[in-house]
């Protein structure tokens, strides 16, 4: 039973699907509680002034931050009832629906809503009425158990020997207000150790784990943690007020401290300037010289360790550290790694405060660094360039990738390369000799090269038209012979504009050569071909045979190959359009809907653009469908 309720409040909930009506925690009881049976809750809010206007809403909160139900976004409510009637209120078999809105004549019941084993929710009990006057809230009716029926108890304990520490696993969650934070709830049972403090991580105000801080290490063995009361009056209670009985005893084992082995050395690059430490367990980074001196480098006088520095250090702890050099190590040898006790008067020292042994060594060798530079000669003639490629092999380099226009060519040290293609060339070689590597590129281009190349300014000539070319060759090119396709020849590099005027034929093509000779005597040969019509006046024909004998079978307008914009149309004697085609090659085969179009007159209109002079055309006319 709830007396009274305070003042406060008037902030706005959110998940309750009420549109935009305003949903306000209004002199508010807030409840958070656990589902420890799954099933259907049912629950009922009974006003101590039967007048009382009372709203309440649940959401689940497992995994959420409980103030996310003043974000309008959240989707966690699952039962509302915002009833503007004033009574008993709240989830039964009397309730239609799960989420009931404000308003005078809305029921006061809400369904029943299911609620999850292990899931945690949050209950909202709003007064509306302006009033200090409390409630009596029951929970009935459902198949759901919210009450915690396990018996509090430890679930295991686990020794640390970073800190001393020993941290209690419970069997659930548990009130963190009732843990000594002197850590008199516990004892260990061998007395082999003090407890000074107790701690813990608390989610809200429950906890699932403590730990307990330790006054010296624990000797290798099986040991007990056991509960007593605390200073504070009690053990460790839960949600219900229930305590772990005084007594209860959980084993724990100390294993043998160990050090941690000196085992490890990350592969050594080109060229290093720092060596990189690697250990299987944790360190002390506070064991670590900061001036190196836990390490001694031997294989070469010049180079030498001038510091340690740790990597990804916390609580005191780390599992690699990196080691600076003096200068970076350009040169073949074999070099030892030696640990040794620092200035600090230690070696590396583990978590459980274990030192090291000295003495312990890593090898590694390194390479100097290898340049990719490269030469090369050629060898030109007409059927193709010979390259010869030169790499020095040089500071043991033992791989050669060779790579032309980005495709790899070769694999050898020197390789030799013949281009039937004389374009330049991008080549590129990557070298290594193992640990170092390097890559170089140069352009290679080539003396004798040249391309026959030409451009049209038309690619269909109808019978008043010339044929104009312009040469684009490139290269040292000394001779030029253009051969038309029309019995004329040409060696100068611009020719003359072209006529054609045998017409003979409806359409036909012809090559047009262009072959260049350059300052090697080297021949190449471009070709193109240019197509030729005897006519080019667009128009529709008066009449059409479409009987599939391959002569004047179709409806179309003839020569549209200076068109653009086209647009043609044929109709039926009543007026209706029965063909529409946007290109002069598309053509009407005399039917509609695919049956055969009655003899007789078609009226036909044909719209179009002079794709060269922009002129623009209409006309308009019959022709006569005979079969």
């Amino acid at each position: 039973m709830q007396a009274s309720v305070a003042t406060c409040g008037g902030k706005r909930v959110y998940g309750a699907s009420c549109g935009t009506l305003p949903l306000d925690d209004r002199y508010p009881y807030w409840y958070k509680f656990t589902c420890f049976k799954a099933g259907t809750l049912g629950l009922e809010i009974t006003p101590n002034d039967i007048g009382d206007d009372y709203d309440w809403q649940i959401w689940d909160v497992t995994g959420h931050d409980v103030n996310e139900v003043y974000n309008p976004a959240n989707k966690m409510t699952i039962v509302a009832n915002w009833s503007g009637e004033p009574g008993v209120t709240g989830a039964s078999a009397a309730g239609t629906s799960l989420n009931v809105c404000g308003g005078t004549g809305q029921n006061l019941w809400s369904r029943m809503p299911t609620l999850i084993e292990g899931h945690e929710y949050l209950l909202l009990v709003s007064h509306f009425t302006p009033t200090q006057s409390g409630y009596t809230l029951e929970f009935k009716g459902g198949t759901a158990s919210i009450t915690d029926t396990l018996t509090p108890a430890m679930k295991s304990a686990l020794y640390r020997c970073g800190p001393y520490t020993v941290t209690v696993k419970l069997n659930k969650k548990m009130r963190c207000s009732t843990l000594a934070a002197d850590g008199s709830d516990f004892t260990i049972a061998s007395g082999a150790a003090n407890i000074t403090g107790a701690s813990s991580v608390c989610a809200g105000f429950d906890m699932d784990s403590v730990v307990l801080q330790l006054d010296r290490p624990m000797p290798p063995g099986t040991h007990s943690v056991v509960v007593k009361q605390g200073t504070d009056g009690n053990t460790i209670l839960d949600i219900c007020g229930n305590g772990i009985a005084v007594g209860s005893t959980m084993d724990f084992f100390v294993e043998t401290p160990v050090h941690v082995p000196y085992d490890s050395l990350s592969r050594v690059g080109c060229s290093p300037t720092q060596l990189r430490v690697v250990f299987r367990d944790n360190v002390r980074c506070s064991s670590i010289a900061a001036n190196g001196s836990d390490f001694a480098l031997t294989g070469n006088a010049a180079v030498w360790i001038t510091g340690a520095s740790t990597v990804n250090c916390s609580n005191d702890l780390t599992r690699e550290l990196i080691l600076s050099l003096n200068a970076p190590i350009n040169l073949a040898g074999a070099f030892t790694l030696t640990l040794q006790r620092g200035t600090d008067g230690n070696s590396l020292i583990s978590e459980c405060h274990v030192e090291t042994p000295v003495g312990g060594t890593r090898t590694f060798n390194t390479l100097p660094p290898v340049t990719a530079d490269f030469t090369y000669n050629l060898t030109l003639a007409c059927n193709g360039n010979n390259v010869g490629f030169f790499h020095d092999g040089n500071n043991f380099t033992d791989t050669w990738h060779w790579f032309v226009d980005g495709a790899q060519v070769s694999a050898i040290q020197n390789p030799g390369i013949t281009f039937v293609d004389f374009h330049p060339k991008e080549v590129v070689l990557a070298v290594s000799n193992g640990i170092c590597a390097d890559t170089a590129s140069q352009e290679v281009t080539f003396a004798n090269f040249q391309e026959a190349k030409f451009s049209m300014m038309r690619d269909l000539l109808c019978p008043a038209d010339f044929g104009v070319f312009r040469n684009e060759s490139e290269g040292n090119i000394i001779g030029y012979r253009w051969e038309f396709g029309n019995g004329t020849t040409s060696d100068i590099p611009n020719p003359r504009p072209q006529l054609y005027p045998d017409r003979t034929q409806r359409e036909r093509q012809v090559p047009v050569l262009l072959i260049t000779e350059n300052d090697y005597h080297c021949l190449d040969t471009a070709t193109q071909f240019i197509t030729l019509v005897n006519s080019c006046f667009t128009d529709v024909p008066t009449a059409f045979t479409p009987n599939g004998d391959g002569l004047n079978d179709f409806l179309y307008p003839l020569n549209g190959y200076k068109t653009k914009e086209l647009d043609f149309r044929v109709f039926n004697r009543a007026g209706n359009e029965i063909f529409h085609s946007t290109s002069w090659t598309r053509r009407w085969d005399g039917t509609v809907n695919g049956r055969k179009a009655d003899v007789g007159t078609y009226a036909w209109t044909l719209r179009y653009v002079n794709s060269e002079t922009g002129e623009k055309f209409f006309l308009k006319g019959t022709s006569v469908l005979i079969r």
